[in-house]
């Protein structure tokens, strides 16, 4: 039987092969083994030893440590490390800021050419989520949110990351070397592709980022990442091909095409309609449900009239859940304000009482430190890295 994790597919256009960034690369690293007659099935040892010096300790100090870490690689592996990977990650971590209440962290990471990434540790329990009336099961986890680009070229205009403009793809190495800083500070159980970027403008490094999470070291189920998406339509027609099971949310923010392109530019390329369309065809193939983001803008997208056109337009879906995100400041650069409570509480009254539709608001965390929805964007404070503490989880996170 065809396994969808082990093929191979060109790279859209646009995207121009890439010189290996990080030892996390997992098909240059591959292809350049293969080059000089080393099996590939070393690939995931070293990612392994790698991964468990890394999470407990910083401490490398010279190329001698590939040997001292990785045990029982060829001579070739080891000459081929050293000359290529100075250090163990390509990036570094520049600094880290906990929230007030200690439940989400702000990581800022310094990739090889000197550009910077954010990605946010938030924390939960689980146990204090109710779901059919009853408590959740599990208990202390944390979600990841991670980046696939530098700066953005969707240009929404809530978003901080879109003022930022487009600067470059990530590797793959480089998303998955984000979960590596990150799982320093907590065990990761979740990752969510909704941090700097659209990921489907990223199309091959992220798919393959997503294979190397869920195999030796990392083992996270893809029942647990999410990847969001403004609407890319010619990826969203191959995603389920390419890793079945992957849960996939949609930043739609507006039930009609004039809304969405007036507060979201690129959706001109994306017209509303066949935006739809492409999900219908998604879930028909893939049999699963979608997670609907909808973010509150008081005079835009607010209005009951507004609950109703979303409502009439998901009548037709499996939704997961729509997931109301009250709008998080993001400085001189807003033109929005925040709907008020009792707006976000009707609209989501009508979403559920009127359509049935299952519908939760956003737990806001890590605004006090520009972590929350919308407020990515690469900022350089004069703060020095500082060592978390164990933090309390407080509540499930919606999907």
């Amino acid at each position: 039987m065809d396994n969808p994790f082990n093929r191979t597919y060109e790279k859209p256009c646009g995207e121009s092969r890439m010189k290996i960034r990080s030892v996390f690369d997992g098909v240059e690293l591959r292809t350049e083994f293969q080059k000089i007659g080393i099996d590939s099935k070393f690939v995931p040892i070293i990612w392994k030893h790698l991964f468990l010096t890394l999470r407990s300790s910083n401490d490398w100090d010279d190329d001698d440590e590939w040997e001292k870490h990785i045990p029982f690689l060829p001579s070739s592996a080891y000459s081929f490390l050293r000359s290529n990977f100075k250090t163990p990650l390509s990036s570094t971590l520049h600094s880290v800021f906990h929230s007030s209440d200690n439940l989400t962290s702000k990581l800022l990471i310094k990739l090889q050419n000197g550009s910077f990434v954010e990605a946010v540790i938030m924390r939960y329990d689980t146990r204090l989520g109710k779901y059919a009336g009853k408590p959740r099961p599990g208990g202390l986890r944390a979600t990841l949110c991670i980046s696939s680009q530098v700066g953005c070229k969707m240009g929404c205009k809530f978003c901080a990351t879109g003022s930022m403009g487009f600067k470059s793809n990530l590797s793959s190495g480089e998303i998955v070397e984000q979960l590596v800083h990150a799982s320093t500070f907590a065990q990761i159980r979740n990752v969510v592709f909704m941090g700097m970027g659209e990921p489907l403008n990223n199309y091959s490094a992220v798919v393959e980022s997503i294979r190397i999470m869920t195999g030796s070291p990392f083992q996270l189920s893809l029942k647990r990442i999410t990847v969001s998406t403004v609407g890319i339509i010619h990826a969203i027609n191959k995603l389920h091909n390419d890793v079945p099971g992957l849960n996939l949310a949609v930043s739609l923010h507006a039930p009609a095409q004039d809304i969405r392109c007036q507060i979201m530019p690129a959706a001109r390329a994306f017209p509303l309609e066949k935006l739809m369309d492409s999900l219908q065809e998604y879930q028909r193939k893939s049999l699963q449900k979608i997670l609907i983001e909808y973010i509150m803008l008081d005079g835009v997208n607010d209005e009951e009239q507004h609950a109703h056109l979303l409502g009439k337009l998901l009548e037709t879906f499996e939704v997961q859940v729509v997931n109301l995100i009250p709008f998080n400041s993001i400085g001189t650069l807003s033109q929005f304000k925040s709907t008020s409570e009792q707006k976000v509480s009707n609209f989501q009254k009508i979403l559920r009482g009127t359509y049935n539709i299952r519908t939760t608001v956003r737990k806001q965390m890590g605004e006090d430190i520009s972590g929350a929805c919308g407020q990515l964007v690469v900022n350089l404070p004069d703060k020095s890295l500082g060592n978390a503490n164990p933090l309390t989880d407080i509540e499930d996170l919606v999907i």
